[in-house]
């Protein structure tokens, strides 16, 4: 009989000519658990997804009770189902009162795919304005928007009238016109490696888009729901989107993403065509149990807190001639090397050693710190010393 490993490799649709290949038996709070027993400290949380760790038991009991009551019933938007509708009002309580309509999907590419035909549908204009470097998802139209020409060539034809500016750039904000429908932008942007803007970058922004009836949708995939030290970046930025777009750190575990807007925004998907937008799954009720169940334990325990001093602690142990800079935003970080070869070997290193880490897709020389919010200090030192072991066993 074949083992888990040979089917993964026979069966499993790959995505590179070098996966991991750890397989995983059970994963609790920070660590994963292999079959033969060994543990691996957790430090990108699936790609900023575990924010309230690995199976959190009052996420996981939420699952189970869901379960045993229902779950698909019907497409999106017929049925009131309980766990969406309570989710929506958990999440709409935490924005911004014009941001109080909210709709679910599967996932962050969906929601930005979602938020596209939105604002095009809105404005009833086509050019969607995005950012160099920028990561958007990987279907067609948001790869269409998104900043890595290495990962769009091989798949054009892509959707015509998009442009892209400069992240941070003041002058590339001119490049916004009444042809503008929409500009999609990350608050922090991920796999560029951590980049951040500052607020007068977004208040101009947003300045501009208002002069040009022009949507502002904000992307906050990857670091919504605590990551940065806030429940969503933007409160510490001071600047309010018209759409705004989540997923990964939303559902616990689960998948889970959506859009956000107003209810006059929203409502043109009723009507020219009718179900001007719609999903099969968006808003699966045990997803949504999930998700709230989540959201409520980052709340409670107010997890995001304790997010930019936890991650402040990373940048001051992260000390090492080979180590270039360390950028970071909250439990966000990048730590810079020469190149990838250097932080592969790293990377594989840190592995041996029972710690799973990570790199950007656009910043290939960083490697990525991303970990369960619940990250507590002895395990952030504990880290950061095998981290600075592994770069002394390279060199």
């Amino acid at each position: 009989m074949l083992t888990h490993r040979q089917l993964f490799l026979q069966n499993i649709a790959q995505t590179s000519e070098f996966p991991l290949l750890i397989e995983i038996e059970k994963a609790k709070g920070m660590y994963f658990y292999t079959p033969e027993g060994k543990s691996y400290l957790d430090l990108i949380a699936g790609i900023s997804v575990s924010n309230v760790g690995h199976c959190h038991p009052k996420v996981v009991e939420a699952v189970q009770k869901q379960a045993e009551k229902f779950m698909h019933v019907l497409v999106y938007g017929e049925f009131v189902q309980s766990p969406q509708t309570l989710l929506a009002k958990k999440i709409t309580d935490c924005l911004p009162a014009h941001l109080d309509n909210i709709y679910f999907v599967n996932s962050g590419t969906e929601a930005i795919e979602g938020a596209m035909k939105l604002a095009k549908r809105y404005t009833k204009k086509t050019e969607i304005i995005s950012c160099f470097n920028a990561y958007h998802g990987a279907t067609q139209g948001s790869l269409s928007i998104g900043g890595g020409e290495n990962f769009k060539n091989n798949f054009r034809p892509l959707l015509p009238d998009t442009r892209q500016i400069h992240y941070g750039s003041f002058s590339d904000i001119e490049k916004i016109t009444e042809k503008t429908a929409c500009v999609i932008i990350e608050v922090v942007q991920g796999e560029a490696g951590v980049i951040s803007a500052c607020e007068n970058y977004f208040k101009t922004l947003r300045k501009k888009c208002d002069e040009t009836n022009t949507l502002l949708i904000f992307d906050e995939v990857q670091t919504g729901f605590g990551r940065t030290g806030t429940l969503f970046a933007f409160q510490k930025i001071n600047v309010m989107p018209d759409i705004l777009v989540l997923a990964k750190g939303m559902g616990g575990g689960m998948p889970i993403g959506a859009f956000v807007s107003n209810q006059k925004i929203m409502s043109v998907f009723k009507n020219n065509p009718i179900l001007g937008h719609i999903t099969t799954f968006g808003g699966h009720p045990v997803c949504c149990a999930a998700a709230l169940a989540s959201l409520a334990i980052i709340e409670d325990e107010k997890l995001y807190e304790n997010a930019e001093e936890k991650g402040l602690l990373f940048v001051q142990l992260l000390q090492h001639q080979q180590i270039k800079q360390v950028r970071q935003n909250g439990l966000l970080l990048a730590v810079e090397f020469e190149n990838f070869i250097t932080l592969k070997k790293i990377i594989d290193k840190c592995l041996e050693k029972g710690l799973m880490t990570d790199w950007f897709l656009y910043c290939d020389n960083s490697m990525r710190i991303a970990p369960p919010l619940i990250i507590n200090e002895e395990e952030i030192r504990w880290a950061c010393k095998t981290i600075l072991e592994a770069i002394d066993e390279v060199f």
